[in-house]
């Protein structure tokens, strides 16, 4: 195996540095943005890298600040990176030569961890379908349903509904509309097709293929995806009821809604906080304990190889069941009558402090340069690491120096587990000799 430049492990954060340098070129050009001058390169890096780590956080209004040539650009570069950068490098491999060696499977399984590697050929047409069947399906009913009831032109329809599809199942957040979605808080319609595109898009590509080999039996299923799946509703039911419950007499969000609204905010916030980056209300105005609840659900994300951010649902998950077992005196921890290793448990652990470390250290980062409230710093390095996009409003109002500590966060966020793990996982090997064994003293 290579231990060089195309080590997989490399090759994830450079490709997706390609394209960030790439989309930031091109939203540079005059005729990316409106009024035919060029932006600057700060606003253009930002947005380029937002789109690409699918974040959809933003300094500028997409619909009046970019063309249209540059909200094509936009889209392009939240849609290649959602679909990732070594997805997309190995498939192109595939189509050319007709084969795939085993460096390139090992390639395509850093994006696709979870994975076998005599499954990636598979994985890889089931990754096009998907996104070409919900992508598809959802612009189509978001077209309809924006030229029928709000009078829309086929074409404008057709734009909107293709912008906001392609960037829900890709959790990109970023939209055609200067106030998200809050125009369409109250149409289920809209809402409830845009929520099931980015929960699919959030559940991970192997999960997906997974339910498609085979056909929903749920006897069948690997912990891997039974742990997805029943995290993914326990975490929608559970974010939802809290945010119900917090923001349903807050006049500034859910109050001023009629009850079917306020129960359909309740449910899409719940989805996109854990990595979508879309808002039907005033993010900035809920109540400081609903901005914990987003704190917690942005956090963990979704699911594995998939287009969510986060620490993910298993490593949550796992860890879960690890404190579980260790306070019923179990030697093992069991997941639906499976042993999990110890090693994936000390990977989810490493993940896990690794994210709270990158997080603490982004949040004193923009303390130390701006004069944000420290849940504002807070809640702007959670949505950047965990690349979800939500914000309180504070984003463009940042410094140089604070877009600057954002882009980090995102570029980390999006490419620092996938090669973390595959670089622990590749690097794994027996030691020659273990040294003596020694309790320090816990709690």
């Amino acid at each position: 195996m290579r231990t060089g430049i195309r080590h997989p492990a490399r090759l994830v954060p450079l490709g997706f540095l390609a394209l960030i340098a790439i989309g930031t070129a091109l939203l540079m050009l005059p005729a990316a943005r409106t009024g035919g001058v060029g932006a600057p390169l700060l606003t253009a890096l930002f947005t380029s890298t937002s789109a690409v780590c699918v974040t959809g956080l933003i300094v500028v209004d997409t619909p009046t600040y970019w063309s249209g040539l540059g909200q094509w650009i936009i889209l392009a570069l939240f849609q290649a990176g959602g679909f990732g950068i070594m997805t997309g490098a190995t498939l192109l491999g595939l189509l050319v030569a007709g084969r795939l060696g085993l460096e390139s499977r090992l390639a395509a399984q850093a994006e696709t961890r979870g994975v076998q590697l005599g499954d990636v050929r598979d994985v890889l047409r089931m990754v096009v379908l998907v996104t070409v069947a919900v992508e598809g399906a959802t612009t189509l009913v978001l077209a309809l349903r924006l030229h029928l009831a709000y009078g829309l032109p086929w074409g404008q329809a057709l734009w909107d509904g293709l912008f906001h599809a392609v960037s829900a199942f890709n959790n990109a957040g970023f939209s055609t509309r200067s106030d998200s979605l809050v125009s369409w808080a109250g149409d289920a319609l809209i809402i409830l097709p845009i929520t099931l595109a980015v929960l699919l898009g959030g559940l991970g590509f192997p999960v997906i293929n997974e339910l498609w080999r085979r056909r929903m039996d749920w006897r069948r299923w690997s912990v891997h995806t039974r742990l997805t799946l029943y995290g993914s509703a326990l975490l929608v039911a559970g974010g939802a009821a809290l945010i119900g419950v917090y923001e349903w007499h807050n006049p500034a969000t859910f109050g001023a809604l009629a009850i079917p609204e306020r129960l359909l905010g309740s449910l899409f916030h719940s989805v996109a906080a854990r990595t979508a980056g879309f808002n039907t209300v005033d993010v900035g105005a809920m109540q400081v304990e609903t901005q914990a609840v987003n704190w917690a659900l942005m956090f963990i994300g979704g699911g594995s190889a998939g287009t969510a951010g986060g620490i993910k649902l298993t490593t949550f998950m796992l860890l879960g069941y690890a404190v579980w077992a260790e306070a019923r005196g179990s030697r093992d921890t069991v997941v639906f009558r499976r042993r999990v290793p110890e090693e994936t448990l000390r990977l989810a652990l490493t993940v896990v402090l690794m994210a709270l470390t990158v997080v603490a250290f982004g949040a004193l980062a923009l303390l130390s340069v701006t004069d944000l409230a420290v849940e504002d710093a807070v809640f702007e390095a959670i949505s950047a690491a965990a690349t979800v996009g939500l914000s309180t409003g504070v984003t463009p109002t940042l410094p140089p120096a604070g877009q600057g500590i954002l882009i980090v966060l995102m570029f980390v966020g999006r490419v620092g587990s996938v090669t973390l793990v595959t670089a622990l996982a590749l690097r794994r090997q027996p030691p020659a000799y273990r040294y003596p064994q020694e309790r320090p003293i816990v709690g």
